[in-house]
């Protein structure tokens, strides 16, 4: 009995000694083997320390920079933006990068007027207003906001992007179309020039690309819907004949 005494008791203190080890070499290993949680176990991680890269090429900062900053922290799309009013490095690439893909000249990185107006369009834009089907394709043409977005079978596919609609005198038509006529390129003989990625949907209206600066605020067209090239050219691919074309709202000034 004394000598299965002693046995025990050695086994007991090596034991303890293994548990002591695997305490200190790891939390989670000692809460394993214990019944115990690994995660009440494990120190606490650092915490982040990303800061703004202040030293930035661009420029002067803009007069809207807080704004623009909010719209894209939204989207979060276009890199990381810090939300402080104060330019950086990181927030002139995401301004950059937005002001690339909506055709905004000069694309710079600095949060000016026209950057700001475009964000806050598209960052806010409200989609109850155009009426889908569930099945289907439907092109939505936002005449109040200038903008379009894309809704098959329920889901929104592809925007809100920028556009421009018919100018005064030449107000789009709203209502719902039918697109009825498609040419990668079609001559307009009213207007004397060529329409990249045409797609017909109403009394000589329809989307294609536009064939000068689609943010002129002086500009306009008469009737259709202008598109920057990427997005008409996408629009192209991914409708067809028979797909709809819901256009309402009002542009300013029409």
């Amino acid at each position: 009995m004394k000598g299965e005494a002693v046995r025990y008791l050695r086994a007991s203190l090596t034991a303890a000694a293994v548990l002591v080890a695997l305490a200190a070499a790891g939390g989670g290993t000692y809460a394993f083997l214990t019944g115990g949680s690994a995660e009440a176990a494990a120190p606490d991680p650092t915490p982040s320390t990303v800061t703004p890269t202040k030293d930035h090429d661009c420029g002067k900062v803009g007069e809207f920079q807080e704004e623009v900053e909010k719209s894209l922290e939204s989207l979060a799309e276009y890199g990381s933006v810090f939300v402080d009013g104060e330019q950086s490095q990181e927030d002139c690439d995401a301004i950059e990068a937005f002001q690339k893909r909506f055709g905004i000249k000069p694309a710079k990185g600095r949060a000016d007027e026209l950057t700001r107006d475009v964000a806050k369009r598209i960052a806010e834009q409200s989609f109850d207003e155009c009426p889908t089907a569930e099945h289907g394709t439907t092109v939505c043409v936002d005449l109040t906001n200038q903008t379009l977005w894309v809704v098959e079978d329920g889901e929104r596919i592809f925007g809100p992007t920028v556009v421009r609609t018919g100018m005064a005198g030449h107000a789009s038509t709203t209502g719902t179309h039918t697109i009825n006529h498609r040419a990668d390129r079609e001559w307009s003989e009213p207007y004397e020039q060529w329409l990249p990625y045409w797609q017909h949907y109403y009394a000589g209206e329809g989307l294609h690309e536009t064939t000068s600066y689609l943010h002129d605020p002086s500009l306009g067209s008469h009737g259709c819907t202008n598109l920057l090239r990427q997005d008409a050219k996408k629009l192209y691919e991914m409708l067809d004949y028979g797909d709809t074309v819901e256009v309402f709202g009002k542009r300013s000034g029409t």
